[in-house]
């Protein structure tokens, strides 16, 4: 069933909300967004302003989207001039105990202002450090031992909003490690605690590949729905494409370490940006900024892309000359300088590394010998470019790195609408 640009009666809560990835693709498939609960500042900030932007786009007034971006306007005249009612719709708070009471106040505030009367879904995924299994591998050099972590009882929180909204379905994006986090037992917990407020579940691993998506991300998405309810875990259309890599970057224009630009190059868009809905004909791009680089890594970045493309060879840091190398670490991360796959149909996956460095992110052009910029980031993760992340530039990559994609979102959200709508029509 398509679902572009229609809109649907399905109303939807996002939690750990992060930059939106998953709300994007809800809302893309035509869900309505009741609330988004979020505990990061500069995070918060990008979702109000992509709600801002689902707001002005819905009045025909984008104009005033494209002179915020453009910085004739500041961000303060900018929410000045959007509705309260849509602003306020982002719950800048961390979810404890504690705050709950007051979360669940201003949700159903908003619910009795817009007379919403049901929430149909509730989407999100704790934070996913405390599962990762990178993450448990550096957790020896952690203060707080991974089992310790309270992060990984996130998942009671979650649980808490099911029992009070009673949505008709979930959905529980999180890392592979979480089946396997503190020997398993955490993964039986949040079987048990998701099942105990009314829930049956399934649980598969997804790649955001299979979605449309330029990138090999695999996730568990954990899918609930109301015993008894004759629901069940979507059958996801699996879409194939013939882009590679490379066919994201082909309109932005080349760039050296420490160049930007606000105009996109006069190279042809490729079919695949377009088709996905990554570009439109009235974008304004944004965040096409590059970090400056030391001569030192530029050289690294030279040889890595240089061996890339000759037989697809990849960089061993200790095979650089002395004179290169920085770290003493020379037996773990040995592959810490990657070059992004731009002649295959999927690159590695974008982390939230990318914050501290960009050396794992490599641009493949060698002519650039540069890391991939923050707009170059969003779009191997699918964010259309109207999307402006906000915060500086060390946010903006992690809200990208922890992002859902919006086309595997959007893929999600299509297979939940399908069962939502049969369930609906074998319910007349």
């Amino acid at each position: 069933m398509p679902l572009n640009n229609i809109q649907s009666n399905y109303n939807f809560i996002d939690l750990f909300a992060g930059a939106g990835g998953l709300s994007e693709g809800f809302l893309q498939a035509g869900f309505n967004p009741v609330a988004h609960v979020e505990m990061n500042e500069f995070a918060a900030k990008t979702l109000e302003t992509r709600s801002a932007y689902y707001y002005l786009k819905s009045t025909n007034n984008l104009g005033l989207y494209k002179k915020y971006l453009s910085g004739k306007i500041t961000r303060d005249e900018f929410v000045k001039q959007i509705p309260a009612s849509i602003t306020k719709t982002v719950i800048n708070e961390t979810m404890s105990d504690d705050t709950l009471p007051a979360v669940f106040k201003t949700i159903d505030g908003i619910m009795k202002i817009r007379g919403i009367s049901k929430v149909d879904v509730i989407v999100g995924g704790p934070p996913c450090q405390a599962y990762s299994l990178v993450g448990r591998a550096q957790s020896s050099h952690m203060e707080v031992p991974m089992a310790e972590d309270p992060r990984n009882y996130l998942y009671k929180l979650y649980a808490r909003f099911l029992k009070r909204y009673q949505p008709r379905m979930f959905v529980f994006e999180n890392v592979i490690g979480i089946e396997s986090a503190n020997g398993g037992t955490t993964w039986k917990n949040i079987q048990k605690y998701l099942k105990r407020v009314g829930y049956e579940i399934e649980c598969h691993e997804q790649n955001a590949q299979t979605f449309g998506v330029l990138q090999n991300r695999r996730r568990i998405i954990i899918v609930g729905w109301l015993k008894k309810s004759g629901l069940k875990y979507p059958d996801f259309l699996k879409i194939k494409s013939d882009a590679v890599v490379n066919d994201l970057f082909t309109d932005l224009p080349k760039l050296h370490p420490g160049e930007s630009s606000d105009k996109y190059a006069r190279t042809k868009t490729s079919r695949y940006v377009l088709e996905s809905g990554i570009r439109t004909a009235d974008d304004i791009l944004t965040l096409h900024i590059c970090r400056p680089n030391k001569e030192r890594d530029i050289e690294i970045y030279r040889r890595a892309v240089e061996l890339w493309n000759d037989g697809h060879k990849r960089l061993n840091y200790n095979d650089l000359p002395e004179e290169l190398k920085t770290h003493k670490n020379r037996h773990s991360f040995t592959d810490r300088f990657k070059v992004v796959e731009g002649d295959e149909k999927c690159c590695h996956t974008i982390l939230a590394h990318l914050s501290k460095d960009g050396h794992y992110f490599i641009h493949p052009d060698i002519e650039q010998h540069r890391s991939i910029t923050v707009r170059e980031a969003a779009r191997i993760q699918s964010f259309p470019d109207s999307y402006f992340f906000e915060g500086p530039r060390t946010s903006q990559f992690i809200q990208i790195g922890n992002a859902v994609p919006p086309l595997m979102a959007k893929g999600i959200a299509m297979g939940i609408f399908e069962q939502l709508h049969k369930g609906d029509c074998n319910g007349r």
